[in-house]
C-alpha cells in the first residue's frame, strides 16, 4: 500500500516519523487491523534509511499503536487510550418482512447470464471502445436497443436518437437540464406521483404542476397552467397502478402537439404485465413528442445504474450535451454486457421467467390479503411489481404503519407520493421486493398485520393487538393459502 505522511524536513527523521505515524492513527487514517508497508517499502517512498523504518515501527509496536505478526506484517493496533474507529455504516434494522416500493427480487439477479455477456463483451470489443466515450452511450447497446424497444415496447426510434444514462434519475435530470436551457420554468406531474420525479424536477430549478390522477389515469387539463413538458407513468401508474386509458393517451398526444410540447414517458415495469393486453408505450404515438424513459432497475437491478432515453429528433443535441457536461457518459463495461443479453435473447428469457414468478407472487398476495382484509380489495394488480391497498375512510395510514413497525415489517405509506395533503390514505405495497425464499414467511408476517386491523366502527379504525397467526400453508399455483386461527374467538 502506499502511506501518506508528511514529515519536517530537518533532523530527527526517525521521531518525525514515529509522529506522523501516532497522528494518522489518533486521526482514524489508518484504522485499526489496517497493514503498513513493509519497511523496505516505506524507507523507499519516504527517502529514509530502511533502519530508521525498523526502529520507528518497533518503537510504535512497544507503545502499542502497532502490533507486528509472524511473517513481518506490522499492522495498527487499537491501543487502549485511542478512541473506537467510527462505523461508517450503520448496522442494519432487522426486518422480517419487506415490502417496500420499487425493488425487484436481487436474489433472481442473472448472475451467470450476466458474466457470460460481460465475459464476451470483453472477448470482442476492440481496445478504442474502453476509450473516451460517446456521451450517447456505446453504438453497440443504442442499436441493440432500438430493435428491442421496438418489438417489446412498440417505441419508434434509432440508434442516434438514443442516449445512456445512469438510471432513470439521471435521464428525467437531464431532460430537465435541457428544457430549462430553453426557458421552460415548469413540468405538469401525476398527483400521487413518485416524490422522486418532483425532488428531481426541483433540483433542477423547475415547478411542479399537478395533474391528479383517478382509475383511468392521468386526467388532461387543457386549462392548467402551461408547462414545458407532462410527466406521465401509463403503462403503469405510480403508485396508484392503473393504465391511462386510450382517450387520455391520445389527449395528452394531441393537447402536446398542439401547444409544441412534449410528454416524458416514464415506462418504470412496462415489461411485466399479468391479465390485460400488452400496453405499447405512449411513445409509439407520437415520437416527435414524447421522450421515452426506460432502465434495467426493475427487469435486471437497480446498481446497474442503466437507464436509456429515447428523444424527439430537436431534444438530442441538447440532452447530449447535458449528458457530457454530467459525466462524458456511463459505465462502458456495463452497457455492453446489457447489449450482449439483448442479442443474445437472455434478456427476453430472463424477463418471461420473471414474469412468471412476479405473476405467482401477485396471486399470493392478492389470496393472502383477500383472506385477511376482505373489506379492502387491492388496487393496480394487473401489471407491475406493487399493488396498492387504499384504506377506507377514517383508516390510519399511519396507525398502520406504526404497527408494521413494531412488528419489524417494512411497508410504504402512501402519503409522501401526494402533493400536499394527502387526498386517500393506503400502503403501496412492493412485492418484488422479499427475496423468492422468503416471500412466503414475508407474506404470513403481512397476513397477520393486516388481519388485525378491526372492521370499522362508527368511523374509526383500530388496530387490534398482535394474535397467533395460522401462517402459510403453501405456496402452489401461485397462491399463498391461510390456515384458519386455531382459536375460534378470531375467526372473521
Amino acid at each position: 500500500m502506499d502511506l501518506h505522511l508528511e514529515l519536517p524536513p530537518g533532523h530527527g527523521r526517525r521521531a518525525a516519523l514515529e509522529n506522523a505515524l501516532r497522528q494518522a492513527i489518533r486521526d482514524g487514517r489508518l484504522a485499526a487491523g489496517e497493514r503498513l508497508p513493509s519497511s523496505r517499502a516505506l524507507a523507499g517512498q519516504l527517502g529514509l534509511a530502511r533502519g530508521t523504518v525498523v526502529e520507528a515501527y518497533s518503537q510504535l509496536v512497544a507503545e502499542g499503536y502497532l502490533r507486528s505478526r509472524q511473517g513481518a506484517v506490522t499492522e495498527v493496533a487499537r491501543s487502549p487510550g485511542m478512541p473506537p474507529t467510527p462505523a461508517t455504516v450503520p448496522a442494519p434494522t432487522r426486518v422480517v418482512a419487506d415490502f417496500r416500493l420499487g425493488r425487484p427480487d436481487l436474489s433472481l439477479f442473472p448472475r451467470a447470464e450476466w458474466l457470460r455477456a460481460l465475459r464476451r463483451a470483453l472477448h470482442v470489443t476492440p481496445h478504442a471502445e474502453l476509450g473516451p466515450l460517446d456521451p450517447r452511450g456505446a453504438l453497440r447497446l443504442r442499436t441493440a436497443l432500438a430493435g428491442y424497444l421496438g418489438r417489446a415496447r412498440g417505441v419508434l426510434t434509432t440508434p442516434e436518437r438514443i442516449v445512456i444514462c445512469s438510471g432513470f434519475t439521471q435521464g428525467l435530470r437531464l431532460v430537465c437540464d435541457a428544457l430549462a436551457v430553453a426557458g421552460a420554468t415548469s413540468i405538469a406531474v401525476e398527483n400521487p406521483c413518485l416524490p422522486d420525479h418532483r425532488a428531481t424536477l426541483a433540483a433542477a430549478g423547475l415547478d411542479s404542476i399537478p395533474l391528479d390522477v383517478d382509475q383511468h389515469g392521468a386526467r388532461p387539463d387543457a386549462d392548467a397552467a402551461p408547462a414545458a413538458a407532462v410527466l406521465l407513468t401509463p403503462a403503469h401508474q405510480a403508485p396508484m397502478g392503473v393504465t391511462l386509458a386510450a382517450d387520455r393517451r391520445s389527449e395528452f398526444v394531441r393537447l402536446a402537439t398542439a401547444a409544441g410540447t412534449y410528454l416524458i414517458e416514464d415506462d418504470y415495469d412496462g415489461e411485466f404485465r399479468y391479465d390485460r393486453h400488452p400496453v405499447g408505450a405512449l411513445q409509439g404515438l407520437a415520437p416527435e413528442q414524447v421522450v421515452y424513459a426506460g432502465s434495467a432497475s426493475k427487469s435486471l437491478a437497480p446498481g446497474l445504474r442503466l437507464g436509456w432515453l429515447a428523444l424527439p429528433a430537436d431534444l438530442v443535441d441538447a440532452v447530449v450535451e447535458a449528458k457530457r457536461r454530467a459525466d462524458r457518459g456511463t459505465d462502458v463495461l456495463a452497457q455492453l454486457a446489457l447489449a450482449e443479453l439483448i442479442e443474445s435473447g437472455a434478456l427476453d428469457r430472463h424477463i418471461r421467467r420473471m414474469r412468471r414468478r412476479y405473476r405467482q407472487r401477485r396471486d399470493a398476495l392478492v389470496h393472502t390479503l383477500g383472506r385477511a382484509v376482505p373489506a379492502i380489495p387491492l388496487q393496480g394488480i394487473a401489471a407491475g411489481l406493487h399493488a396498492v391497498l387504499v384504506l377506507p375512510e377514517g383508516q390510519s395510514e399511519a396507525d398502520v404503519l406504526a404497527a408494521a413497525r413494531q412488528r419489524q415489517i417494512a411497508l410504504t405509506g402512501l402519503a409522501p407520493f401526494w402533493h400536499g395533503p394527502p387526498k386517500a390514505e393506503g400502503i403501496v405495497l412492493g412485492y418484488g421486493t422479499p427475496a423468492e425464499h422468503e416471500y412466503r414467511r414475508a407474506l404470513a408476517h403481512l397476513g397477520q398485520l393486516l388481519g388485525g386491523l378491526a372492521s370499522l366502527d362508527e368511523g374509526e379504525a383500530k388496530l387490534e393487538p398482535p394474535r397467533k397467526f395460522g401462517g402459510l400453508a403453501s405456496l402452489d399455483g401461485g397462491e399463498a393459502k391461510l390456515e384458519p386461527p386455531k382459536n375460534p374467538r378470531h375467526s372473521r
